[in-house]
């Protein structure tokens, strides 16, 4: 028996809202803020969670100077169609791309995501 259900999973960021409102787009959930935290929640309960974190320092990805510390996976049905979905709400494509069933990004705080092929 599971001792606990549906992990979390929070995010540090700069602004709470405005990367609660970059994946409340891509992934098409609901947003709730406050000041200095965010979620975005599924219709079916799956929440990912932005807090707000003084002197923010985003990942260096792929160096490990700033280490990326987690990163996304997102499923999509198809790269070419969702990328230019991704980079219109403020996604940059990462210059090191070391797949081909999957895409690199980063967010508009800095953190990689990666978009899959599903």
């Amino acid at each position: 028996m599971a001792i606990a259900r549906y992990p979390g999973i929070v995010i540090d960021c700069p602004d709470p809202r405005a990367l609660a409102e970059f994946y409340g787009a891509v992934l098409g959930w609901a947003i709730e803020a406050s000041d200095d935290w965010a979620d975005v929640r599924a219709d079916y309960g799956q929440t990912l969670s932005f807090q707000q974190v003084a002197d923010y320092s985003p990942p260096r990805w792929p160096t490990q100077e700033v280490p990326q510390q987690m990163h996304l996976d997102l499923m999509v049905d198809d790269l070419d169609a969702a990328e230019p979905q991704v980079l219109a709400l403020g996604a940059t494509k990462a210059d090191h791309q070391p797949g081909t069933t999957f895409r690199v990004y980063l967010d508009p705080a800095g953190h990689p995501f990666c978009l899959c092929v599903s």
